[in-house]
């Protein structure tokens, strides 16, 4: 599944470096962290402290977010928070069943 990270025009390396990325193991990895946060959601700069301990590189958990969201297993709630820089970020959410229910709920409370 390399061939989605990087393009035909990189250098050697890039296509090196892509072929040891274990893409599934990360997508999953980010995947349940995100879950983790429930019907809150969560912004990236969240994902990335509670994966620090992994020390990933920050392009190694973003882009985990766009392959999420094409398969279907992530969204984006429509709103903003704060992150560290102090521009606001998307809130994304795992798109389970369980999640959407419990993100109805959580809406109404909030009206």
């Amino acid at each position: 599944m390399s061939y989605k990270l990087f393009r035909p025009s990189d250098p050697e390396t890039s296509r090196i470096a892509a072929e040891s990325v274990n893409a599934t193991q990360l997508e999953k990895l980010v995947y349940d962290c995100i879950e983790g946060y429930g019907p809150e959601g969560c912004i990236s700069d969240e994902v990335r402290a509670a994966l620090e301990y992994k020390h990933l590189a920050y392009s190694s958990v973003t882009s985990r977010y766009k392959s999420l969201r094409d398969k279907g297993l992530i969204g984006y709630t429509g709103e903003k928070r704060k992150g560290n820089s102090s521009r606001p970020q998307q809130v994304m959410f795992a798109r389970t069943p369980e999640y959407l229910h419990a993100r109805k709920i959580w809406e109404a409370k909030k009206r």
